[in-house]
């Protein structure tokens, strides 16, 4: 029974992911179909409306497109840095025993396909996009590993989605670090106040959904004009959101077992409206509730469905798009590059890695997974969609050629890394009882 109630929350997790990866692949599918067909024009004039508003001293006007993947995908940040926080407080990142061998997994599966790329890359134009391969798509692995049903043990989901967070952890500082150019170090400045007025309430427990909203905008605004990417500032929001709550669960009992009560002396069964009295019994029980409730994980809770469900897909349909025709030139180097950074960079890495923390005593590798399953789970992480597009408008983004062949690479290296990645999984695993 306590095991159930401890996996539930992940299961749920897992789940709402693998119908995400669906999502993901229903919508790369469409964009590729709709680029490429006759409407191609209706799909370029779409993404390319500019929609904004706009003075003689001040301008905010964007393509759709860059609403999206600046605006929207801050969102996809906002969540990740959310996630990254419960991890590292109270996730398998919390202590060092439980994440040393994520970690290594993650180490290995972030330097081993830059270094890969890298190597291969010999072109100067083409070297920004070393960040390319290192991302890892939880949502499409995760979906693929649904596929497999109880072949694979819960245990390696857990291990995926950790390091995968490391990964996404990886992916923000490379972006904050090395593709955010000419910056506004004033703007930065101005961008710490409402940041620490934030954090500074933050670290008081004191939480206002409505004050976030307001001053991570201001954030927001900030970072987009000062030059760093403006999705690093939902990180950086998210991580001054309180993880506590603020009532324990002896009040909460206590106090509802009184608000249970007081409904039930107020109940009149002939009036099918509740009274005045069951109304602020509600009103309390609501108020109970949140602040029962842990902030981050009511966020967490709430922006996971919208974030998979909605920001990913259009993020999907916005960047997959990529016109194949006998007009349209790729860079064939680029293309090969990526795809060999994704698989091979992130089979070697993350299994030779995970071998050696093991070897060294320094990681503990789970009764229920062998190393077979640690290297299918190391080249099923070369499925790097989002993030990867993502780190590829930012590395190219004044050369729309490199992004469409970074792109083919990219949906190259995925579904080779899903087919094999799943075939390694499913010929190597034992179905597991009770899953």
């Amino acid at each position: 029974m306590i095991k159930r109630i401890i996996l539930t929350p992940f299961q749920k997790f897992v789940k709402i992911e693998s119908l995400s990866g669906i999502l993901l692949f229903g919508a790369t599918l469409v964009a590729l179909i709709w680029a490429n067909s006759g409407f191609s024009e209706s799909y370029n004039s779409l993404w390319q409306y500019k929609i904004g508003i706009g003075s003689d001293a001040f301008q905010l006007t964007k393509p759709l497109s860059l609403w999206i993947n600046d605006g929207l995908m801050a969102l996809f940040f906002f969540l990740i840095g959310l996630e990254i926080k419960r991890e590292l407080l109270i996730g398998e990142l919390n202590e060092l025993r439980k994440a040393i061998f994520p970690l290594f997994a993650a180490l290995g599966g972030m330097l081993f396909p830059l270094a890969l790329f890298l190597f291969l890359n010999n072109q100067p134009q083409t070297a920004p996009g070393w960040g390319i391969p290192m991302a890892t798509d939880i949502a499409f692995s995760l979906a693929i590993l649904q596929l497999l049903g109880n072949r694979v043990p819960l245990s390696l989901k857990i291990f995926l989605t950790a390091f995968a967070i490391v990964d996404d952890l990886g992916a923000v500082l490379v972006i904050a670090i090395f593709y955010s150019g000419g910056v506004d170090w004033l703007l930065i400045l101005y961008s710490l106040i409402p940041l620490l007025v934030l954090s500074y309430l933050g670290f008081k427990g004191i939480y206002s959904k409505y004050l976030t909203v307001i001053l991570g905008f201001i954030i927001w605004l900030l970072f987009l004009k000062s030059g760093i990417h403006p999705t690093i500032a939902g990180v950086l929001v998210a991580f001054t959101v309180p993880i506590r709550q603020k009532v324990d669960m002896n009040y909460f009992k206590e106090n509802l077992s009184k608000i249970i009560e007081g409904i039930s002396r107020s109940n009149n069964e002939k009036v099918p409206i509740l009274s005045k009295e069951q109304i602020e019994h509600m009103d309390d029980l609501e108020d109970l509730t949140d602040k029962f409730t842990s902030p981050l994980q009511r966020l967490e809770h709430r922006l996971h469905g919208w974030v998979a469900y909605f920001i990913m897909p259009v993020f999907a349909l916005a960047n997959a798009g990529v016109v194949f025709s006998a007009t349209v030139d790729f860079d064939t180097s680029l293309m090969i590059n990526i795809a060999i950074a994704l698989f091979l960079g992130k089979l070697i890495g993350i299994t030779l890695m995970s071998w050696l923390g093991v070897k060294l005593r320094l990681a503990l590798l789970p009764d229920d997974m062998n190393f077979i399953q640690v290297a299918g789970i190391a080249i099923l992480a070369g499925v790097g969609f989002t993030m990867s597009i993502f780190i590829a408008n930012l590395a190219f983004s004044d050369n729309v050629m490199l992004i469409d062949s970074a792109k083919v690479g990219i949906l190259i290296g995925s579904v080779f890394s899903g087919l094999v990645g799943y075939l390694v999984l499913r010929f190597s695993g034992r179905k597991e009882k009770g899953q």
